[in-house]
């Protein structure tokens, strides 16, 4: 088995633009790439109008056969698991069913959640919101705060968080509906979030995507069971968001 672990490209960098997607691992069996946000993992009815997908650029880009492993909503950044092979595919799928995945996502959310530590239990639905409802649990963390001094609605000032999740089960946008549930809405979240404070990171801050990263992910070599932890960057957007409100990310365990 070929195993080729490839520095990532940053998320500006021009040959992102051109078609070449920052890739995180790679070998014979599996493909690992730091997703951009904004772009639409594949067609389907609730991508809208997408033109570019994640699959063909990478396929492209690589060659071969391609097949999904799991997925992240168009809006969302981070990891990404690409199989080679559909039984490839199916051993991942298995872990993400069991819950033998560990995922970390990074996310910027109005106000300062309270208790700053906690687990988010509220069922959810699919992607349909009128169809049955199944157990969710997300966890989470404030890893920091910050207050501006931007005047919005009756309130002078305005409190945002650092927030590290990690969803136990895998919902249809399990951690947007959670964050928007305890009133912390991820910024940038247009379908679960606060439309003014959206437009307030547009226009001081330059934001204009979603603030939500598949940060860490960990799971076991399908092809010989080996520990794996994959971590993406963070894009120019969300890193220099990090460096104004003087955040650092949360350390990396040796």
């Amino acid at each position: 088995m070929q195993d080729t672990r490839l520095e990532s490209l940053p998320l500006d960098h021009p040959d992102v633009a051109a078609g070449k997607l920052p890739i995180l691992y790679q070998d014979d069996d599996l493909i690992a790439v730091n997703k951009p946000a904004g772009l639409a993992v594949h067609r389907s009815k609730m991508v809208g109008n997408a033109e570019t997908f994640l699959v063909d650029v990478l396929r492209e880009q690589v060659g071969g056969t391609l097949h999904l492993a799991h997925r992240l909503d168009r809006a969302t950044s981070g990891v990404l698991l690409v199989a080679r092979r559909a039984e490839t595919a199916a051993a991942l799928g298995e872990q993400f069913m069991s819950r033998d995945v560990h995922k970390q996502y990074l996310a910027v959310v109005r106000g300062w959640p309270e208790p700053a530590e906690g687990v988010v239990d509220y069922a959810l639905p699919g992607s349909r919101d009128s169809g049955p409802r199944r157990e969710a649990r997300t966890g989470y963390r404030r890893l920091a705060a910050t207050e501006v001094p931007i005047a919005l609605g009756r309130y002078p000032q305005q409190r945002y968080a650092l927030v590290l999740a990690e969803p136990q089960s895998g919902r249809f946008r399990q951690i947007r509906k959670h964050m928007a549930h305890i009133h912390h809405p991820v910024i940038g979240d247009c379908q679960h979030g606060r439309s003014d404070h959206n437009r307030l990171y547009k226009q001081y801050f330059g934001c204009h995507r979603m603030l939500l990263h598949a940060w860490r992910l960990s799971f076991r070599h399908p092809a010989d069971g080996r520990a794996m932890t994959l971590e993406a960057p963070l894009d120019a957007a969300f890193a220099g968001l990090l460096d104004r409100f003087g955040w650092s990310q949360p350390a990396v365990p040796a």
